[in-house]
């Protein structure tokens, strides 16, 4: 999957991609170029903010996929932590804007509160759209004629409350307002407006693993043409990659690899390469997608990826090249100097490719080294020429070879300047973290520890103290220079070592293992400025921190340095500070500290974790029968009748009658929809033929009175047989007909609308029935139902327009906490429906939790195999947080957090499972699991979980 998108770097350019042709002066948008803008802009380099350069190193975050707004700061810290500054966030017009001129920022669909958690924690905002049909609502595919991303009229009528509103919610916080926000993308069809592309930074969107994770060792290549391509569309700007693979996501269906198979695909070796391939095509914006995909709860379609917030080795690897960057002051501004593709012959090996960057005004040199063949696992030995201050070096200087072992790039600096005062000759040691921390320049170098590894640099300063070095850590003179060179050879774990200690500098350097420990939070600058947590723009002031799990915080006040953040186990506590620091707090808490790594502001301690977190056995199950529809006294008279003759979908209907039964045409967009079709007996029929749409991984079961008489399967893209639509002729038993009104019953589980192509009007997907004929006879009403109140009347304006079906029990708000169950039979989950009958059954049962002082990532996990023919949806405490299609999979586990969960007092469960065969035997198992125990973490996690009432729901009778 390849995207070229256009996008821009001023807020308020968005109404090209909304209104069609209307003209950029409306709404008072500005006609200059985007590039003399006083507090964005852009040449040929990078992007610059209030007048400073930045390489913008930015993360996906869809925040509406995590329903609990005190818990965005945790992400943000999250990435902040890792080196990134900048979030892409996409705000989900479908969920904001549930109906014509109805617009809703309450809850989890706030701006405001991302954006004042994005200022709290100090990174830049920028904001995109696109999900299932491609971001817009849904309703629009029913109450539209025109074509959606157009010119049309009745298409301007329906954007314009929502744009207006997100201008009002946005405008404060925009840059030009001292506030985050910085971009605002939307996507639109180049074709129509040229002019307006001229303004805009050409972009690509690059996923070179694409998303296919059963064979996930084996790779694509590198893509050597992306720099040229940009220099031969626009050299007058930077590279800019608005999504570059950060993950890959796993489809329904048997055949799926599963997510531990895209976690390897896209795992940290890759990061390793293919990220620094992009700093080797010159790009100085880069966007993770995704960073954080967060839960695909309610009718977000499909499993989302590390929903559960723990991070692992991608971080560490995310880390390494996070911190390298924001300490890399020049590798803002390279010229792109040239590459072994173009001729450069660095390397004294063809197996390894190098492409030089240098800095045009301090000439620092970045060469960025691999394998030629991107995708071999080979280790290679090599020697590199290397251009410094001092003439042409041959690298390495005092051991035989550099090393790239296997699937692995590596960046060579020259003549890196760092700190007030210091500059590094050269360096095979990757940089982790170079800068100034209270009056010294400090770097940490690191590298594997099987490899050597080698840096020049010139000492400076007093030294304090001689440090016990280890053998393999030999320094000598460099040549008749004044550098020193420092060599660690290969073959032993170094921990962290310290190089040199003076008063004027700490060189520090670490295996990569120790390296990755560490943090470096900032210190918020002076109170006054509103980016004071904005590294650059408010501080350049920081630390380093080794060893916890997280770091979120740093704060210096006088000679107390109080830190924040995670541990997951007993933790030995590194921490580099100004020499001013007397004392040290770790989440409030004073910790006894003593010198290490440096007499001058190096301390260590032992942080103690206490981990016994349980959680109960989920049991005492409560169950009633959640299909009365198929019941011969069923009165479904209050029901929606279904008798339009024309849509605006425009696959229209196979056959039948001409009537319409599009679930969206009468309000029902979104989840479980039913179906009633009335006909009266002739004696003649013996079957029914039904053409069903309910998009990749649907299922529909339909019965004739309460006959089953079979369920209808769609399949996903896991092997290449995607199947959205059925057409099926259902038979019907023997008996089942009855004299006088008869009933077809479908219950349509509908599974979201298709992306649009940006050239047709397929978003506007024709969920529901597409053909109806009986083989004799006709169909006198069509009746239909979908969540109660459909997408205009929903009840729960909390949880929102995606959250509930069209199930009895969730008309009834039986998922919902507070419901009385009392009267209810009692029945385990996992003996599924009496009578092993076909249908859909409402199993609930409530839970305590007791969780103080930690962050514990909990998932309601299915223990049983997959394989057994039933679809479940998991209500917890009323959200739908997931939903489980066994007869596909691959889902089995289902993370849910805090805010959702209440970590200190009763929780309700709510499962319904729909069974899709009779007489088959379900058994579902269903259990809460710890996936991780985090000492610290956030603190006044809100729960926002309303209870039952009869408002707007109907009787459980």
């Amino acid at each position: 999957m390849l995207r070229v998108f256009v996008k821009l770097l001023l807020i308020w350019q968005w109404v090209g991609a909304f209104a069609g042709s209307l003209a950029r002066s409306q709404f008072g948008l500005a006609d200059r170029a985007a590039s003399y803008t006083d507090q964005v802009s852009f040449d040929s380099y990078s992007l610059s903010l209030l007048g400073r350069r930045i390489y913008l190193h930015s993360g996906e975050f869809h925040s509406f996929r995590l329903p609990v707004p005190d818990l965005w700061p945790d992400i943000l810290q999250k990435f902040k932590a890792a080196g990134l500054n900048a979030v892409s966030v996409y705000v989900y017009m479908g969920l904001v804007n549930p109906s014509f001129e109805v617009v809703d920022w309450d809850g989890f669909r706030s701006l405001k509160a991302l954006y004042d958690a994005a200022m709290e924690v100090g990174i830049w905002v920028y904001i995109q759209a696109e999900s299932s049909a491609g971001g817009l609502p849904h309703w629009m595919t029913a109450e539209i004629a025109g074509q959606l991303r157009s010119n049309a009229t009745d298409w301007t009528a329906a954007w314009k409350p929502y744009i207006h509103s997100f201008i009002e919610q946005t405008a404060p916080y925009q840059i030009t307002e001292g506030g985050p926000v910085i971009d605002n993308e939307w996507i639109q069809d180049e074709a129509g407006h040229p002019e307006y592309y001229q303004e805009l930074i050409d972009t690509l969107d690059s996923y070179p693993q694409l998303f296919d994770c059963s064979q996930p060792y084996k790779w694509n290549p590198v893509q050597t043409t992306y720099h040229a391509s940009h220099l031969e569309i626009n050299p007058s700007q930077p590279f800019y990659s608005p999504e570059f693979q950060g993950g890959a996501f796993d489809p329904w269906g048997p055949n799926a690899p599963g997510y531990d198979n895209c976690r390897i695909l896209t795992g940290h070796d890759f990061m390793n390469v293919f990220y620094q391939g992009m700093w080797a095509m010159n790009a100085k914006l880069m966007n993770y997608y995704m960073m954080y995909g967060g839960t695909s709860w309610g009718a977000l379609p499909y499993p989302g990826i590390s929903e559960n917030r723990v991070v692992g080795s991608k971080y560490d690897e995310l880390k390494r090249q996070g911190y390298f960057i924001r300490s890399s002051a020049d590798f803002v501004k390279t010229d792109w100097i040239g590459s072994t593709d173009t001729g450069l012959n660095l390397a004294s090996t063809p197996d390894i490719h190098v492409t030089h960057l240098q800095n045009p005004d301090t000439e620092a040199g970045f060469y960025i080294v691999r394998h030629n063949d991107s995708t071999s696992t080979a280790q290679t030995s090599f020697q590199l020429k290397v251009n410094t201050s001092l003439g042409q070096l041959t690298l390495p200087s005092n051991t035989s070879t550099l090393v790239l072992n296997g699937r692995q790039s590596k960046t060579v600096v020259t003549d890196y300047a760092f700190g007030t005062s210091s500059t590094v000759l050269y360096s095979t040691a990757s940089i982790y973290y170079a800068g100034t921390i209270g009056e010294r320049d400090v770097i940490l170098f690191y590298g594997d520890a099987d490899q050597s590894h080698e840096f020049a640099m010139k000492f400076t300063g007093r030294s304090l103290e001689q440090h016990r070095t280890p053998s393999q850590l030999v320094i000598t003179k460099f040549g008749d220079s004044d550098a020193s060179l420092a060599t660690l050879k290969g073959g032993h774990k170094t921990g962290l070592v310290t190089v040199h200690d003076s008063d004027t500098q700490l060189v520090l350097i670490a295996d990569t293992q120790t390296a990755s420990t560490f943090f470096s939070p900032a210190i918020p600058g002076d109170a006054s400025n509103p980016y004071r947590n904005f590294w650059t723009y408010g501080t350049n002031v920081s630390i380093l921190v080794g060893g916890p799990y997280l770091v979120r915080t740093a704060d210096l006040q006088g000679s107390t340095l109080a830190i924040t953040g995670d541990i997951n186990s007993t933790t030995t506590f590194t921490v580099i500070a100004p020499d001013s620091v007397k004392s040290i707090l770790w989440n409030e808490e004073t910790v006894k500290t003593k010198a290490s790594v440096s007499q001058r502001g190096g301390f260590t301690a032992q942080l103690a974790f206490d981990g016994g977190i349980t959680v109960p056995k989920l049991a005492g199950w409560k169950y009633r029968d959640s299909l009365p529809e198929i019941q011969a006294n069923y009165d479904d008279s209050a029901w929606v009748i279904a008798n339009h003759t024309s849509t605006y979908v425009p696959a229209k209907p196979w056959y039948g009658d001409g009537r319409v039964l599009y679930g969206c045409d009468y309000g029902f967009c979104e989840n479980i929809v039913l179906w009633r079709g009335h006909f009266e007996n002739t004696g003649e029929q013996t079957s029914v033929n039904l053409s069903i749409n309910g998009g990749q991984a649907f299922a529909a079961t339909v019965w004739l009175n309460d006959a089953f008489l079979a369920t209808a399967y769609g399949n996903s893209s896991n092997n290449l047989n995607v199947i959205e639509e059925v057409d099926q002729v259902f038979t019907f038993p023997e008996g089942a007909l009855v004299d006088g009104d008869n009933v077809i019953t479908i219950v349509q589980d509908n599974m979201g609308m298709n992306e649009h192509d940006w050239h047709t009007d397929n978003i506007k997907s024709p969920r529901g029935v597409r053909g109806f004929k009986l083989n004799n006879g006709t169909f006198s009403d069509w009746k239909v139902q979908g969540k109660v109140g459909g997408y205009k009347a929903y009840p729960d304006k909390v949880r929102g327009v995606l959250n509930e079906g069209g199930l009895f029990g969730e008309r009834a708000g039986w998922h919902l906490p507070a419901f009385d169950t009392s009267s209810w039979a009692s029945r385990e989950l996992s003996d599924g429906l009496v009578d092993s009958k076909a249908g859909v059954g409402f199993f609930v049962t409530t839970f305590d939790l007791n969780i103080d002082g930690h962050d514990v990532a909990i998932s309601f996990t299915f223990k049983e195999n997959f394989g057994q023919s039933y679809r479940a949806s998991i209500f917890v405490n009323g959200w739908m947080m997931g939903k489980r299609v066994a007869n596909l999979g691959p889902q089995s586990k289902f993370p849910v957090h805090e805010g959702i969960l209440n970590y200190h007092g009763t929780n309700t469960l709510a499962v319904a499972l729909w069974a899709l065969e009779d007489g088959y035997l379900i058994s579902p198992n269903l259990q809460l699991e710890v996936d991780a125990v985090l000492q610290g973490g956030l603190k006044n996690v809100k729960v926002n979980n309303p209870t039952w009432t009869e408002n707007g729901r109907i009787p459980s009778v």
